[in-house]
């Protein structure tokens, strides 16, 4: 029976030299913060990220931290940089795209820190986005799959489909973002087509984008999961590849890793972090579901122009007016796991 190439280590394809940084204007305590996992190896992926990029830089600290699932969590990450004496705190979240925890409940956390150390200025940045090093260090991936290496049975690129996989959020604005990737990432590749799928929240799930790859009767189907880290999603992506390989043996399947360490990312962070020190952090708030309800609701307490300008000024979160306590307490059970239930309720806001 032919068994699935799941390839499950990034390292081995995260090739380069470090990147030379630009210097940083100043000295101010980096909070990297990361969604969290269950997944111990998913945990510590962040943690060695963090440490491979205060490697590059010493002048400051730069402190890992969770939003949910496990520790630290961004309120000791806040309590370490007060105890230190820092009045002026940068927050990056380790984020792919501006879905509810980007805009959200990250702020939330910040608004609460806030509240605990008035005398402290917290200035927060974007999240990765769509970035010509993010491309490219996918279309370098793609490329080695080329070589005889990875394509033994040297399957030709018009063949083949590409399957490219995303967390899924209950923000429509990142699915999109994340559907737009899938097809920049596509023109031009020469590969017979791609499908867009999700693994959670969002439809088409991966199942689905198996069977919809298929009407192409490819000869081989690289499955692309958008994702930083390994975790409990990365191992659940890779199980269904290996499974839809065991059932459709007639077409070849590749699973390729999460992006990982590489120096791409490293590149981006720093600019991400530039844009806090600088003051020039933008994001896109036209399709944003907070926003348009905002505006929807004029009777609510939103002072839209003041709290939806993402320019992160020392006193002004993402504020949404909205109270939120985020519990680490999640429901196992799906509440998007079909799709009119999905399309029900994806445009609603906390």
């Amino acid at each position: 029976m032919t068994t699935a190439h799941i390839l499950t280590n990034a390292s081995t394809l995260n090739s380069g030299v470090a990147p030379m940084l630009e210097p940083l204007p100043q000295q101010r305590p980096l909070l990297l913060i990361g969604h969290g996992s269950r997944d111990a190896q998913g945990r510590q992926n962040l943690l060695d990220f963090a440490a491979a990029y205060q490697s590059l830089d010493h002048s400051r600290p730069v402190i890992p931290c969770f939003l949910e699932l496990t520790e630290p969590t961004i309120q000791a990450g806040v309590e370490r940089c007060v105890a230190e004496g820092y009045t002026e705190i940068s927050a990056l979240p380790v984020l792919l795209f501006a879905a509810r925890h980007n805009k959200f409940d990250v702020t939330n956390e910040l608004d609460r820190a806030r509240q605990r150390y008035p005398h402290v200025s917290f200035h927060y940045g974007r999240h990765f986005g769509i970035t010509p090093e993010i491309i490219d260090l996918w279309r370098d991936r793609l490329t080695l799959l080329d070589q005889p290496d990875y394509n033994p049975h040297r399957i030709e690129r018009q063949h083949t489909v590409l399957l490219f996989v995303g967390r899924g959020a209950s923000d429509p604005d990142a699915n999109g973002d994340v559907c737009k990737l899938a097809r920049v990432l596509w023109e031009g590749s020469g590969y017979d087509t791609v499908e867009t799928c999700f693994i959670g929240i969002s439809h088409p799930r991966l199942e689905e984008g198996f069977r919809r790859a298929r009407f192409y009767h490819p000869k081989r189907i690289i499955v692309l999961p958008y994702f930083l880290f390994t975790g409990v999603l990365m191992k659940k992506i890779q199980g269904i590849a290996a499974q839809q390989q065991q059932q459709f043996p007639e077409t070849e399947v590749v699973c390729l890793p999460e992006m990982g360490l590489h120096p791409q990312l490293m590149a981006v962070m720093r600019r991400r972090e530039i844009e806090i020190q600088t003051g020039t952090v933008a994001m896109n708030c036209e399709m944003c579901k907070f926003r348009l309800a905002a505006v929807a609701d004029a009777a609510t307490t939103h002072d839209h122009t003041h709290g939806h300008a993402h320019s992160h000024a020392p006193h002004n979160g993402h504020g949404h007016g909205h109270h939120h306590d985020h519990s680490h307490n999640h429901s196992m059970v799906d509440p998007y796991a079909e799709p009119v239930q999905y399309h029900d309720r994806i445009w609603q806001v906390p």
